[in-house]
Formats: structure tokens, sequence, C-alpha cells
């Protein structure tokens, strides 16, 4: 008589090896996604990155095991209640992968024994890089922040409903399974998913598409000399130890090693410091940083300019170096350029111009431990942009050195079009008051730019986390002029959250062209199709996004539909742009739009959309979610694709 079953509870079915891997290799970006979500936003997004793929790679069994029927086929147990139409082995290796995102997120504890993910993964490994996905807009930069408000089940639960589409049961279900002890408060505590579940599927979270930047290049760099530099003294001993005789081999013409070089000799000497009149520049025939007069109060502190200037041709290991990118960071060709020596809130500051860049030394008022040297790129300046120069930052507020011909300096909120220019104050040295910074704020809710107003007009110039502020600018490529009317500043109020995107990569201009207008269909307005390019100083590099900006009476900042890097894009040397977005009405009705700059005669849509018009816009009814390939014609019928 067989034995007796209870049918309420089956016994959970078994899962063969080989299903739950081809799960995996199947659904492999999909989990990945599921482990970034669920892991802490504190851990960083390089290692989130990593640990995401380490966390999927090793969801699987270590071993097979054998069969119910004795064939060896390897199977494992499966969940208790299957989901209705999906894999099995999708849902065990599902199950393994947040448990395993959980445990990382817990903290070490002494008489807890440590869980393996609680480490930094051992495979896979990336050297000298450093990975994290493509960057989103401002929704989904409001939820990474809801995220990391949540804990860590309450993450979880909120990913499995918004991700994965599983109702309240099941998610309390998948949290038990994971040890969760409290499934129920971590599903309250995530709230609802759905308003932004779309978001979760998005490129900011997608950890299988990435972008990689170089880690800190400055200390690689001195741990590789100093590898280097063990290296060739083994080599030296170890010739010098089979040599004959004197040991060394003739150099022909060169000096002996221990020669001092007069032009390095001369980089080191404060008293051959070149030091320009205070009104050189009244007279000379260009307008930069070399006719900057020598200012502040320590210009005759011989001891402190030495230090200065020895930190610069020989960093320590205690010195913070930074640079911008593009930028060399060795020692002075020759003598350079005093700009500045003083006191600056509770440090010695010293900048220096060599012709190429802006080195600013700092060190505190007691010692010299913790000292920084940074180095920015500023050849070819003009004018405007040689306006100021950040000479201290302290508590996210920053300070700059102003040019001499600057008359006064305005502070302006971006974010704010209509409200009226404070001034800002300045000692006789040139040194403004602080200012907040709005680059390394963490929320944008305001964002101060700088107005300085000289002979020729108004420059309105913004800090990027560098030592020379980039100008903003508004226009046509061929013609980019001062943000001085009100549609310039309301263009750039809904741009300014947007300039993270481009901070801290050697820019020395951002401009703002608003390309096309379009009348929003079912009467929702007119819209307004915004291209921002970041010029660097180095030439290379340029950053270039498309936005969109919908009707709007708070301001709110537009929707970037489309970024490049290395692009002739909205530049003075290829002045045109086609971008199009996926947009909803305020009836409820997605449309695809496109618009292309004036010289655009016509834009279509194809790859599983349809539709075509004559001129620069387009509006197409579409459905949530829809993919479509769009492209353009210009007026003498060659092509143009989208911005990418």
């Amino acid at each position: 008589m067989a034995p007796e079953q209870d049918i309420l509870n089956p016994p959970a079915p078994s899962v063969g090896v080989e299903q739950a891997e081809a799960a995996l290799v199947e659904h492999y970006p999909r989990l990945v996604r599921l482990a970034y979500l669920v892991l802490p936003p504190s851990l960083g997004r390089n290692r989130r990155v990593l640990t995401a793929h380490a966390i999927v790679q090793r969801s699987l069994p270590r071993r097979r095991t054998g069969s119910a029927d004795g064939s060896g086929g390897g199977l494992i147990p499966g969940a208790r209640r299957a989901e209705a139409g999906v894999d099995p082995g999708y849902v065990y290796v599902r199950r393994r992968v947040v448990r395993q995102a959980l445990e990382a997120g817990l903290p070490l504890r002494r008489r807890a024994w440590p869980k393996r993910a609680q480490f930094p993964p051992l495979l896979p490994q990336v050297r000298g890089l450093r990975l994290f996905p493509r960057s989103g807009g401002a929704d989904e930069l409001a939820l990474d922040q809801h995220l990391s408000a949540l804990s860590g089940p309450a993450r979880a639960a909120y990913v499995l409903r918004g991700l994965e589409r599983l109702d309240d049961d099941a998610v309390c279900a998948e949290l038990n399974a994971a040890g969760v002890g409290q499934a129920r408060r971590a599903l309250t505590e995530a709230g609802d998913a759905e308003p932004r579940a779309a978001l979760l599927e998005s490129a900011e979270f997608d950890p299988c598409s990435l972008q990689a930047r170089p880690t800190d290049l400055m200390r690689r760099r001195q741990h590789g000399r100093a590898a280097l530099a063990a290296v060739a003294a083994l080599v030296v001993c170890g010739a010098l130890i089979g040599l004959p005789g004197d040991g060394w081999g003739p150099d022909g013409a060169a000096a002996p090693s221990y020669a001092q070089n007069p032009a390095a000799q001369a980089a080191l000497d404060p008293g051959r410091l070149l030091r320009v009149e205070p009104t050189a520049w009244t007279t000379a025939t260009r307008t930069d940083f070399s006719v900057w007069p020598a200012r502040g109060n320590l210009l005759g502190d011989a001891a402190l300019l030495r230090r200065a200037l020895a930190v610069w041709a020989r960093p320590g290991e205690s010195v913070q170096v930074s640079a911008t990118p593009g930028t060399p960071s060795g020692p002075p060709m020759g003598a350079a350029q005093l700009l500045f020596a003083g006191d600056v809130d509770q440090a010695r500051v010293v900048l220096f111009y060599d012709g190429l860049r802006v080195a600013r030394y700092a060190e505190p008022h007691q010692g010299t431990a913790g000292a920084a040297l940074d180095f920015a790129r500023v050849d070819a300046a003009d004018a405007p942009s040689a306006s100021a120069l950040v000479v201290g930052r302290t508590d996210g507020n920053v300070r700059y050195l102003t040019a001499p011909w600057v008359h006064e300096v305005l502070v302006r909120d971006l974010l704010a079009p209509d409200a009226p220019a404070r001034e800002l104050r300045r000692d006789g040295n040139g040194v403004t008051g602080p200012v907040s910074s709005p680059s390394q704020a963490s929320q944008c809710t305001s964002w101060d730019a700088l107005e300085f107003q000289d002979d020729s007009g108004v420059r309105l110039m913004t800090d990027l986390g560098e030592l020379a502020p980039a100008r903003l600018t508004w226009g046509p490529p061929s013609d980019p002029r001062d943000v001085g009317d009100r549609s310039a500043r309301e263009g750039w109020a809904r741009t300014a959250c947007l300039l993270p995107t481009v901070r801290s990569h050697g820019v020395r201009s951002v401009n703002d062209w608003r390309f096309a207008q379009q009348a929003l269909p079912e009467s929702n307005g007119t819209g307004d199709w915004i291209c921002t390019r970041a010029e660097t100083w180095r030439g290379a590099g340029s950053r270039v996004f498309a936005q969109f900006q919908a009707p709007s009476t708070r301001l709110a900042p537009g929707a970037i539909v489309a970024r490049a890097e290395n692009s002739a894009s909205c530049g003075i040397r290829e002045a045109r742009v086609l971008a199009g977005v996926l947009w909803k009405s305020r009836g409820g009705n997605w449309f695809v739009l496109a618009a292309g700059s004036p010289q655009v005669a016509s834009v279509t849509l194809s790859g599983g959309m349809t539709g075509s018009e004559k001129g620069n816009l387009l509006a197409v009814r579409a459905k949530e979610g829809a993919r479509a390939e769009l492209n353009g014609r210009l007026a003498d019928g060659s092509p143009i694709n989208t911005l990418r």
C-alpha cells in the first residue's frame, strides 16, 4: 500500500543541477541586476558590481548528488511553493542569490563565524579599473536614494515585488526561504514598488552594461615608480658586483648621475619664481593667467614657498595628489609663476602657474601632515575662462581668487532664475568669501553659480570640483553667449542638477542649446529639446547629452534621453543632433517623440514601430515599453543617427 501524502503541502520538487545551471546562464543579466539592487549601497558601486557577479556565479551547488533513481542526474531540492509558469531552476537560483545578497549586507561580528558573502569576492577581479553602471537621470537617482534608506530585507522585498512582479505572499515566501525572520515587517517597510518598478530595469541598475574608469592613478604611479626603482637598484647592484675594475662603463657625453640640472634647480628656488607686476594685465597683448599678479599675505615666506616647490617636484606618500584628466603631475620644467601665497581658512595655500597647468599646494597651519597638491590644465585660457581659481575648500564651501580685471562678483542660484543675484565680498587680495559648492552636494536643492563682471560683460561660472570653474553659456554652437536673459536662466534652471554627470572631468565650459521646441500631443503644452555639451581643457573627452524638458511649473530637471562621449555633435564642428524619447501624456497615453536640429529634413521610425514625418519633429502613438530605431535625413539627403 502506498504511503499517505499531504495533498495540501506536497513535497518540494527536485531540480536537476543541469536545469539550475541552464536557468542561471539564460537569466544571468537579470539575476546579477537582482543581486546588485539587494546589496547595500554602502559597499560602493564598483564592489557592488563585482560582488553581484560573484554571488550569481557561485549560486549553483558545489557537488552533484545522485538522483533518486540512481542515475546520477544531480538532483537538488526545489522550491516548496512553485510559481506558476516559472522555471523551478530559476526559482532555486534566485533564492540562493537573494540569500547571499542579504548576507553580504550583514556586519561582521566577533562572536559569529563570518559568511563568505561578507568578504570582497575572490572572483571576478579587475585590476586598475573601477566599474560601474551607466548613470541615469533624476528619477533613477531618487530611486537609488530610496533603496539606500531601506534595510536589507525591505530592499529585497521591494526588488522582488517591483523587478520580479511577485505578489505579497510570494515575496514573503522568498524572504522566509532566504532566512528573513520577519518577512511581513520587511514588506511593510518596502512600501509600494509599482510606481517605480520600470526604473529598476533601467541602465542605472544594470551591472552587465558597465563603464570603466581608472583607479587612483597618482597612487598607482607612485607605487609603480617605487617598484621600478627597487628593481633598478637590484639590477644596478648586481651589475656593479659583476663588473671588473671601477664598475661603471663609459656613458659618452652624459654627465655624472649626481650632476644637478640647472633648470631643475631653478624650479626649486623660491627666489627665482616669476612675479608679475600688479598693472601688467592692463597693457598685455593677451589676458590670461600669465598676467595675474602675485598676491597674498605670505609672499615673503621663503620657507613656505620652498616646501611647496619641493612637494611639487617630489610629493611624499602622505601628500594627497590629484589632477584633472589629461593633466601631467610632474615637476615644473623651470621657474614657475607665483600667483598666490596666503592664509585661507585653516590652511596656508600657494598657487603656481607654469604656462600649461595651475598647481595648488595647501598645508595646515600646524605642521605639514595632510598636505595636498592639486593640478589643473589651463592652457589656451582667455579672459573669461581665467576669471577665477579655487583657492580653498572647507566644509562644503569654496573660496575663489579672482582675476585683477574682475570688477564685481555676484552669486546666483541657477534653480531660481527669477531671484536676484547677491553680492559676494572679496578681500584686498581678491579672495572671495565662502560659497556653497553644489558639485559635492548630496541633494540638488540649490545651485550657486558665480557672475563675474568685467569691462567686456558678465560671465556665469560654476564649480565642478576642479581648480578652474567651468563657464556656462547658452545658444547654438556657432554663437554661444553668456547666460544673461531670463530664457537662458530658465533653461539652465532645468539643466543645473544634471551637471554632476560631467564633474571632475577637466571641463572648461558647458553650453546649453535649445535645438527644438515641440507641441505635445493631446494639448499637453510645449516641450523643449536641449543639447548640453561640456568641452574640456585638453580638447578631447567632450561629453554631450540630449535632454527632453516637458512642461513643468516647478522647473524640474530635464530627462536625459541620449548621451555620448568624444562626439562632435552639438559642437562647432557638427552643429546638429537627433534624439527621441518615450513619453506619457497627462491622459495616460504613450507616444514616441523625436526631434532634430533645424538641419534635419525628415525623421523615420523603424524596428518594431513605423512612422515618419517631414521636418525635424515626430510624434507617434506607442505602447508602454515600446522600442524603436530612430533615423533622420538632412536637407542635402545625407543620413543622421541619434546621439549615442
